[in-house]
């Protein structure tokens, strides 16, 4: 159960940060891929995996508290996220057409607000008692 769930999450969140940062710097990527022909990638997910069982297999460190501040900081940057996708739904060069519609904006913009809200009720209240 909870071992199987975590060697899952390990590879999967390794395999999708090793994808993004090799698509944002436009190198080769893809377990499709062998080795010489995507060497930045396997490499970046190798280091991910060690550093992740790395962290772990430190004696004595909060892990149950490392694991709810790195939920807090998925928090904290899905707004920003959340603001840069709704900017490019709405490309009508990029999207044609498929952007949103009117009612689809009111309801995204609301939830980026929303979601600013509580983000904003999450920070104050973690650092004030």
């Amino acid at each position: 159960g909870l071992f199987g769930a975590s060697t899952l999450t390990a590879s999967i969140v390794s395999l999708s940060s090793s994808y993004a940062i090799c698509e944002a710097f436009g190198w080769e990527n893809g377990i499709n891929k062998h080795f010489r022909e995507a060497p930045v990638f396997y490499g970046l997910y190798t280091f991910l995996i060690i550093l992740a069982a790395t962290v772990v297999l430190f004696p004595n460190l909060p892990l149950i508290f490392i694991m709810l501040v790195s939920q807090q900081v998925n928090g904290i940057l899905l707004p920003f996220i959340l603001i840069f996708m709704i900017i490019l739904v709405n490309n009508r060069r990029i999207m044609g057409p498929h952007v949103n519609s009117r009612l689809y904006n009111i309801i995204a913009w609301f939830t980026v607000g929303s979601l600013i809200a509580l983000t904003f009720i999450l920070v104050v209240t973690s650092f004030l008692p």
